[in-house]
């Protein structure tokens, strides 16, 4: 059963996404804000990651960018509020596979699975 990381300084978002992925068959890991996920990720090892861009300590591009830097190869789909284009474009250069606009219902989160999907079968 594949682990999917949830990064997401809301406990609300953590709430309704790991009700969805557990209900879809998926283990679930949480960290709360940037540093915490980049740690976990190298500690726990999921096989894909969630990520929040607007979080405290560290943000989910500088997020990005550090698991970029340590060539750390994990889908990772932003869940985030920031509809900006220029967002979206910078975390996709930066390795997201995916980008799923805030608050997550219904067809945002059947695209969340649809990509996990696609990525872990």
């Amino acid at each position: 059963m594949p682990t999917v990381l949830i990064v997401d300084d809301s406990s609300y978002q953590r709430r309704i996404l790991r009700a969805s992925l557990e209900e879809a068959g998926y283990k679930v890991a949480e960290a709360t804000n940037g540093r915490e996920g980049v740690d976990m990720i190298v500690s726990v090892k999921p096989d894909a990651a969630l990520f929040d861009l607007l979080m405290p300590e560290m943000d989910g591009v500088s997020a990005l960018k550090e698991i970029s830097e340590k060539r750390i190869q994990l889908p990772i789909i932003i869940v985030s509020a920031d509809i900006q284009e220029t967002t979206k474009k910078t975390c996709m250069n930066l390795g997201a596979v995916g980008f799923v606009n805030k608050p997550v219902k219904g067809e945002s989160l059947n695209s969340i699975l649809s990509i996990l999907k696609s990525y872990l079968g």
